[in-house]
């Protein structure tokens, strides 16, 4: 199938995974991806967004809110990337500079593409287009800003791949379309075999469990995520079981 102008197709399985088309222009004038990622873009569209997702969950943690604010980006970016491969067969042009991005909007995150430009949609052309293109950029400028961790940057980018393709494989067993889940499985398959996603977790099924965790239990009122590597939020740091500084599970 055709791209076509309107990303019709990426409705259906629900609003992470549609990519709304700005061909008119940007007339409410939202940062591109490529401005979030400069270190010095302007008006640091990145660290506004960190402080808003900060705000909104009550952590006075600048690490957990850009950790959370990553995580939730990630799923946007891959749910729209792998949905446009599976239902189309095709990936548009995703470059930052192409996206445009509302760092006002409630979750998920709101993302515009100013112009639909077909390739190819195999694995190799998602992992170009969302680790190398925006997951590696992203995670240099926040570990940059706020000392994260490489291995929980790419654990969150592993539990949101592994997310949007349950999702989507969810939506395409309910839609009674077994080649959707077929073709879901096989490209999500080929993406964690990806050196950066390689060792992020382990995968049965749908399933998924991180070596790492996002920090979402220092939320006030947050737990563990279903995917978390820690069965129950981990106590007050202490030299046997803080959580390392790679994000991973405590050896031991």
């Amino acid at each position: 199938m055709d791209l076509d102008p309107e990303l019709a197709a990426l409705r259906p399985p629900g609003p992470f995974f549609t990519l709304r088309p700005a061909p008119h222009g940007n007339p409410a004038g939202l940062p591109t991806l490529a401005a979030a990622y400069a270190p010095d873009g302007p008006g640091d569209p990145l660290s506004a967004r960190v402080r808003l997702v900060g705000r909104r969950l009550g952590t006075p943690e600048p690490r957990v809110a850009a950790s959370l604010a990553q995580q939730g980006l990630a799923a946007r970016l891959w749910s729209a990337a792998l949905g446009c491969a599976v239902l189309y067969g095709r990936l548009p042009d995703l470059r930052p500079g192409l996206l445009r991005w509302d760092i006002e909007a409630s979750a998920p995150d709101d993302l515009w593409l100013t112009e639909v430009r077909p390739g190819p949609g195999d694995a190799t052309a998602l992992a170009d287009a969302v680790l190398h293109g925006h997951l590696e950029p992203l995670g240099e400028t926040l570990r940059a800003h706020y000392g994260i961790a490489a291995g929980l940057l790419w654990g969150n980018a592993g539990s949101a791949l592994a997310g949007a393709a349950r999702e989507l494989e969810r939506w395409a067993r309910a839609e009674g379309r077994p080649g959707t889940v077929a073709r879901t499985r096989a490209l999500a398959g080929e993406l964690f075999g990806h050196p950066l996603l390689r060792s992020t977790g382990t995968r049965t099924g749908t399933a998924f469990r991180r070596r790492s965790c996002c920090l979402y239990y220092r939320v006030p009122g947050g737990g563990v995520c279903g995917d978390c590597c820690f069965p129950r939020p981990p106590a007050a740091p202490r030299a046997s079981t803080a959580v390392s500084d790679t994000g991973d599970r405590p050896a031991g």
